[in-house]
């Protein structure tokens, strides 16, 4: 362990001594005004919007205020992080949302994730080595066809209330009037200099005439984005696929070597699936199907768990750790090899997350020992994904929830910024199996099912989840993170159902991420030394990590609404409807 991590671990208090102790499901939940705990939620009666950054989260509960529905707010708030939150929240990139609709008791799963361009091959991102080469993670060729604004543009024409053009205004008047840079976003743009400077409009937009990054203060414009904003106001969302702005991306696609046609955009489209769902402890956990591979994971392992009493064990404890740890690599296993688009791939859904599977795979479990990956069903480590996506919950007073995770795929995306547009699109081709035709290092098959086709939409970790109890929704959950995402979904749920927390405690208690490959358990601080030192006894190979994922969610519970915004993300906030306008600070 290094030497200021070991300070840091042993000036730190085990998370567990700080949170109440687990005394399981059958406890009495505690009252959501109780002040025995050292972490509050925002807690309102009215709705709730939590974001990573507090202007969105504003402008959604200004929505719900407004008469909007959480649809609308959400639709809302993912525009408004479009403008406030550039590294993550997209008009370019893609993403998935999970839909409650209190009068049809109903929960809708969208997939809008992007789609290869139909002229994309794999060989287009392997060097002569067989290597995945930079064209698959910077620049025009890394971008596949934008889901986003099809996917905004789907759940309001079923579900919306308002207006379009008045979800987009707030959006549209933040980029045209400007945002003050925050020391989170300033910091982001400094460490994301090399992939903005993928594109000459990128650094026009987010740095100045000497090439420095804007800084903690200042203000930012952005007036293409604002015409793009107020084009999708006026001409509807379809400009975006066979307007003028399609002309825009295509145009920008031709002068730098990208594959995005005008053919690509006119076809997409978002698609409606039925989501999946499993029960844990009494209540019910609804969540994305593939091209998602994160909701198949998720139901794995909760189905998996239900073989423990985690509750017994602790919250963060040892032992509770290492379960977890087991559970882990089984799923991701599983996931690595059996997730695709289900457009292109027969995916065995029931089968994976039945609860008879669930026993069989439990079966794997080592109690008294880290299992090596070696002894793990083979994935492909060589497919990746970044960290760098977003989410956010919004529930409204009428009973509908909204669960929402998109992004760019790596911060900022490709780094290349649509000229004359102002937004930048998405590297999603590099989270295809590009070397699917390959062996992996070990010479087991690699993962067939995400390899890159033209039109096919690659997998993801992204897991917006609804969690129910006595058929209403309880939770709202979902974060980024790339791989740990769902890992950090199931903490947050475990947190909550087995250890009795609220959900401010469940968001910032700390978290571990185990993948099936590299053979490694990444840890926060947080966790005490005896803890680590039984881990390691066990045979867990620790490695550090600064954070682990950014989960923003919701508890309703008799009618109150409480939000988390995870502390992880300096600017994200919880805003609920009743007190948004008496807040300080920024309004459109």
């Amino acid at each position: 362990m290094m030497p200021f991590l070991r300070t840091l671990c042993t000036a730190t208090l085990c998370a567990a001594t700080l949170l109440p102790a687990a005394t399981g499901p059958a406890a009495a939940q505690s009252s959501l005004l109780d002040y025995d705990s050292i972490v509050h939620p925002v807690v309102d009666e009215d709705g709730m919007v939590v974001s990573q950054n507090e202007i969105a989260s504003r402008v959604g509960a200004e929505i719900l205020a407004a008469g909007g529905n959480a649809v609308d707010a959400a639709i809302a708030t993912g525009f408004a992080l479009a403008v406030t939150l550039p590294r993550a929240g997209n008009l370019g990139g893609s993403g998935y949302m999970l839909v409650y609709i209190a009068e049809e008791d109903r929960v809708l799963a969208l997939d809008y994730r992007s789609a290869a361009p139909a002229a994309a091959t794999v060989e287009m991102f392997l060097d002569r080595r067989g290597r995945i080469n930079d064209a698959a993670n910077y620049g025009h060729r890394a971008a596949a066809v934008p889901g986003t604004v099809a996917g905004f543009a789907a759940v309001h024409e079923r579900y919306g209330v308002l207006p379009w053009a008045d979800l987009i205004a707030p959006a549209m008047s933040l980029a045209q009037d400007g945002i003050v840079v925050s020391r989170d976003l300033s910091e982001a743009l400094q460490w994301g200099e090399r992939r903005l400077s993928s594109s000459d409009a990128a650094r026009s937009a987010f740095f100045h005439a000497d090439g420095s990054p804007y800084q903690f203060g200042e203000r930012l414009v952005q007036p293409d984005l604002a015409w793009t904003l107020q084009r999708l106001m006026t001409a509807g969302p379809r400009d975006f696929y066979e307007g003028e702005i399609a002309q825009r991306i295509v145009a920008d696609m031709e002068r730098n070597g990208g594959l995005i046609s005008m053919e690509d955009l006119a076809a997409y489209e978002a698609q409606w699936r039925e989501p999946i769902r499993t029960t844990y402890r009494g209540h019910e956990v609804v969540t994305m199907p593939p091209s998602s591979s994160g909701g198949i994971a998720l139901l794995q392992m909760l189905n998996m768990l239900e073989h423990f009493n985690l509750s017994a064990m602790g919250a963060n404890s040892a032992a509770t750790l290492h379960t977890l740890s087991e559970v882990m690599q089984l799923a991701y296993a599983d996931r690595t090899q059996y997730l695709g688009d289900p457009d292109y791939v027969q995916v065995p859904v029931e089968t994976l997350i039945s609860k008879a599977y669930a026993e069989e795979r439990v079966s794997h479990v080592s109690r008294t020992s880290a299992s090596p990956a070696s002894a793990v069903s083979p994935g492909d480590p060589l497919a990746f994904e970044s960290p760098d996506t977003t989410h956010f919950s919004v529930a409204d007073s009428a009973g509908n929830v909204v669960s929402n995770t998109y992004t760019l795929g790596s911060s900022f995306g490709s780094g290349a910024l649509v000229e004359g547009a102002g937004f930048l699109l998405d590297n999603q081709m590099k989270n295809f199996a590009l070397r699917s035709h390959l062996n992996d290092v070990r010479g087991m098959q690699s993962n067939v099912a995400n390899r890159l086709e033209p039109g096919k939409r690659m997998t993801s970790s992204m897991t917006p989840t609804i969690v129910f109890r006595d058929g209403e929704p309880y939770l709202v959950v979902g974060t980024p993170g790339g791989s740990t995402i769902i890992n950090t979904v199931l903490q947050v749920i475990l947190n909550v159902i087995d250890h009795d927390m609220n959900i401010a405690e469940a968001v910032q208690a700390p978290r571990i991420h185990q993948n099936w490959y590299p053979d490694e358990l990444e840890v926060e601080p947080g966790l005490s030394i005896d803890t680590l030192r039984l881990l390691g006894s066990l045979g867990h190979e620790i490695e550090f990590s600064d954070t682990i994922g950014s989960a923003q969610c919701i508890r309703i519970a008799d009618g109150v609404f409480e939000g988390a915004a995870d502390p992880r993300r300096p600017d994200a906030r919880a805003a609920g409807v009743r007190n948004v306008g008496t807040l300080p600070g920024y309004r459109w």
